[in-house]
């Protein structure tokens, strides 16, 4: 059988203003395309309702979205920060937490690679071009398409992420202004962009636990990009 992959999504307003539960479609396409069978995981669950949703799933795929609330992280203000739900953040973290206890297989996309280090312990850059000397430009978005090559990430050889790359150095989309500060206990950073930021982690003696601060779910034209989400649907195949 197929694994199941629960995927997170965000709310917003559909254009006649009405509330609505969304999702990227290229997230959908993406776990189609590695063979698993994704299910919304809506943000209004109470915790018996996640849990017991959460309890039928083979691995969960934390997807990119809105800034984390500042507060969570004891992180500093910042004006950019913004699109934030508190809803959603309530549910992630518990249910990131959740994984890395149990060693249910994730995978985290960008917000998902924030939110593992926040979840963890870590913090983040609330607004890397004014928080990170010598930063390169990682906001290569809204009018820009979701598939440019803004830049190489190193892969550390002997990790995780490298043997399921297959390649040490990764031309990846860039479509962040926050990212990982200091990293939280039990992650390992295993990819660095040019200016040093932390683009990938892995969690120490998880069975499969990994975030990337990319898209490859734009990126599926690249054969280690689909090895990466084949790699996680996969591992959530037991």
């Amino acid at each position: 059988m197929r694994p199941v992959i629960g995927v997170t999504i965000y709310d917003d307003l559909n254009t006649s203003g009405s509330p609505i539960a969304a999702i990227n479609i290229a997230y959908i396409a993406a776990i189609r395309q590695a063979d698993g069978l994704p299910v919304l995981i809506p943000n209004q669950l109470t915790e018996n309702e996640w849990k017991d949703l959460y309890s039928r799933l083979d691995g969960v795929l934390f997807t990119g979205g809105g800034d984390i609330r500042t507060e969570l992280f004891y992180g500093t203000p910042h004006p950019k920060v913004g699109e934030v739900d508190e809803e959603r953040d309530s549910l992630e973290l518990a249910l990131l937490r959740q994984v890395a206890e149990d060693g249910k297989p994730f995978l985290g996309i960008c917000r998902g690679c924030q939110l593992a280090n926040v979840a963890l312990g870590g913090d983040l850059y609330t607004h890397i071009p004014d928080q990170l000397a010598n930063a390169l430009r990682h906001d290569w978005y809204p009018d820009i398409p979701r598939n440019y090559l803004a830049h190489p990430v190193r892969v550390e050889e002997g990790s995780r992420s490298g043997m399921i790359f297959g390649e040490p150095i990764l031309q990846v989309n860039s479509l962040h202004h926050q990212g990982i500060k200091n990293l939280a206990p039990g992650l390992k950073a295993v990819g660095f962009a040019p200016d040093g930021l932390i683009e990938a982690v892995e969690l120490a003696d998880h069975p499969f636990g990994l975030a990337v601060q990319w898209h490859p779910e734009w990126l599926t034209d690249q054969p280690a990009m689909r090895r990466l989400l084949s790699a996680f649907v996969d591992a959530s195949s037991g």
